[in-house]
């Protein structure tokens, strides 16, 4: 069981690997094994967590500046080998051979050994991602443990959002990666019904991001395209910018960068065009599979990516996690919400959970200030170092 899951303020035992016996009614993964509820799962990958944990932790709460905040990344950081260093703190490969039940494959061995274009898929790295990062938590846990129990909000980037309402007690792992493996499948397939991707471009004081969507839709609509999508779908920090939408006109703005006062744009190496209406194909069965798994008010302060505001209850969770797959993500106004603060504040330490540091480099170029705070805990770090 984990430990963070059993700190006193932390999840009123709804810890990883400690959830609620719950009906699913279906296939629970890939490979076809039927399962009637998630307890059995869990019972043939770690023991019974004690009941009534943490049940004094909904009474607590701190003030922010007393507290930390953790930030949990989005696809795009995995690479082979993550997760190895790991593998040493409780509870991490417990985590690892509940995700092989949930997913119906050996999601551990593709991070240790690839190959690359496997992890780099949308339906496997995204749950790597989200496993990579709280298996982090194990590891913060275990080396800083008041860091953890002193955590007051959280917020994750796409993907990364329900690894944050896992680690504040809004929704449970097995639950929520199951959720994520059906969103990864469904963002996959709709990205390869269409030619799509994602462009990050850096544009200068006079770049206006939406007239060069504009222009690049007429583009597109005189190359025979019916409908075509191009437009911003994530706000990173200021003058950071990501486009979304047909690859040709993504071409058409890279190819017209200086037109538009854009100093530097590079394609992402995703498969579509995430967070556009290109993906709605993919919400109907997020929506679904939400609507079969509990969510709870999260015990913490918990950031949308919709509308960078904290989440209220578990209906507003349940709705905005389905429109955050067709509507830009909202992170450098995330960023302002969640270290908004008065004049001689300080500002709380913030870690950030699993691999890459994007979202620190992201911080600093939003906030300064709270960037002196932050740290990165590694997903690779072998035992010596992480000792030292």
């Amino acid at each position: 069981m984990c430990g963070w899951a059993a700190a006193q303020w932390r999840l009123a035992g709804r810890g990883v690997l400690n959830g609620a016996a719950r009906r699913w009614g279906g296939t629970l993964c890939g490979g076809g094994e039927r399962a009637e509820s998630l307890s059995e799962l869990l019972r043939s990958s770690v023991g019974a967590g004690e009941p009534g944990e943490g049940a004094a932790a909904r009474r607590e709460r701190r003030a922010p500046q007393e507290g930390t905040v953790l930030l949990f990344p989005g696809q795009g950081g995995q690479f082979v080998g993550m997760g190895r260093g790991l593998l040493r703190y409780p509870g991490v490969r417990d985590m690892y051979r509940l995700a092989e039940k949930v997913l119906g494959y050996d999601l551990l061995s593709l991070c240790l050994e690839g190959p690359r274009e496997e992890l780099d898929r949308t339906r496997h790295c995204q749950p790597a991602v989200f496993v990579a990062s709280l298996a982090a938590v194990e590891k913060l846990n275990h080396l800083q443990p008041k860091v953890v129990e002193s955590c007051v909000a959280a917020a994750g980037y796409s993907v990364g959002e329900f690894a944050a309402l896992v680690f504040a007690g809004a929704m449970d792992f097995a639950e929520a990666l199951y959720a994520v493996k059906v969103r990864a499948e469904a963002m996959q397939a709709a990205a390869e019904a269409v030619p799509s991707g994602m462009l990050s471009v850096i544009g200068g004081r006079e770049a206006n991001y939406n007239y060069a969507c504009l222009e690049a839709r007429r583009h597109c609509e005189s190359l025979g395209i019916d409908s075509p999508v191009c437009q911003v779908s994530n706000y990173l920090f200021p003058d950071g910018r990501v486009i979304a939408g047909h690859l040709q006109g993504l071409e058409f703005l890279q190819k017209n960068a200086s037109k538009f006062y854009f100093t530097r744009t590079k394609m992402l190496p995703v498969s579509g065009a995430f967070h556009t209406r290109l993906m709605e194909p993919a919400v109907e069965p997020l929506a679904e599979v939400l609507k079969s798994i509990e969510i709870q008010k999260p015990l913490i302060c918990v950031y949308s990516n919709v509308n960078s505001k904290k989440y209220m209850h578990s209906k507003h969770i349940q709705k905005l996690l389905v429109k955050q797959l067709v509507s830009p993500v909202l992170w450098e106004q995330t960023m302002h919400s969640m270290y908004q603060r008065k004049n001689g504040m300080e500002f709380p330490y913030t870690y950030e959970m699993g691999p890459g540091k994007q979202l620190g480099a992201v911080l600093r170029k939003c906030n300064l200030k709270a960037w002196r705070q932050y740290s990165h805990v590694d997903v690779t770090e072998e035992e010596e170092a992480a000792e030292t």
